[in-house]
């Protein structure tokens, strides 16, 4: 049976020296916790992922600190110098423009800097997009995985997706939305139109939307239709399936490879493919096309 710190005020007291990850709200302001509030109005100094996005969160909560820029392209040099400060005694407040820091985030590497110099790292638990998507997909939450966002580049892409296509868990995606018409077609080829999807846009937002459908229906909704918003997609795992119910079973090892051709893959995609289907190496398929 879970159990509450009923002495609020000793747990909440800012510890110099300690980094503190706190979660700001991916939409609604709202959701931004009393805690959250409080490390931010206390710490020394906030490292965020955008300061002009955090500086007017930071307006509308009428704080006023010291703040340096933390993002991917500069996280290995800022990153020391962040580091530096929490260890010369300072505390900090790690955010990101929405949700959780250190999930498919920069973030990541800056605890693994402060792990690697004892420095200690707390985290103020707040909106996270994956999770608030899951619970509202209506699919197998028990298990699942996080993929966060699939590269821009198609081949990559669709490698990734072969590579997940017997994941059984349930599958957790970020998609922005220019990319999204691409990823659902190369989805529908991978997985399978019949797989089901729950499409998550504008999350705790006035105009919140979850589209619990098909990867077919999803491709032939949004080719009629244009993608708004920033996407949480929330795939179903793969079925247990036998041998003989394998849509490649009957094929010769030609018309499997031709099968992924057909597909968009280019010819040694496509090898690679039929190799990770058949369970076997991939020169034993390129022999048998010879």
């Amino acid at each position: 049976m879970n159990s509450y710190d009923l002495s609020p005020k000793e747990k909440n007291a800012i510890q110099k020296g300690t980094l503190y990850i706190v979660a700001t709200p991916i939409g609604n302001l709202s959701d931004l916790s009393e805690r959250a509030v409080h490390v931010l109005s206390e710490v020394d100094f906030i490292a965020a992922e955008d300061t002009r996005n955090s500086m007017r969160l930071l307006s509308y909560l009428n704080i006023h600190k010291n703040m340096v820029s933390y993002f991917e392209h500069n996280k290995r040099t800022q990153g020391a110098v962040i580091a530096d400060r929490i260890s010369a005694g300072e505390s900090c407040a790690l955010i990101t423009d929405a949700g959780t820091p250190a999930i498919s985030d920069p973030g990541e590497d800056l605890v693994r800097l402060c792990a690697e110099r004892n420095i200690p790292v707390t985290s103020i638990p707040g909106s996270c997009a994956a999770i608030v998507a899951l619970t509202l997909s209506a699919l197998p939450t028990s298990k699942f995985c996080f993929e966060g966002f699939l590269s821009a580049d198609k081949s990559e892409r669709r490698k990734r997706l072969e590579e997940l296509a017997g994941e059984r868990r349930t599958v957790v995606y970020h998609e922005a939305p220019h990319k999204l018409k691409a990823t659902l077609s190369d989805m529908e080829k991978i997985f399978g139109g019949d797989r089901k999807i729950s499409l998550c846009r504008e999350l705790t937002k006035l105009n919140e939307e979850v589209m619990r459908t098909t990867l077919s229906q999803a491709v032939s909704y949004y080719n009629e239709n244009s993608p708004r918003g920033e996407y949480v997609l929330v795939v179903e795992g793969a079925s247990e399936i036998h041998e003989a119910d394998l849509f490649w079973s009957s094929m010769t090892v030609k018309e499997h490879v031709d099968h992924y051709i057909n597909c968009g893959m280019e010819k040694m995609d496509a090898i690679k493919a039929t190799a990770r289907d058949r369970n076997v190496a991939k020169n034993i398929i390129y022999k048998e096309l010879l």
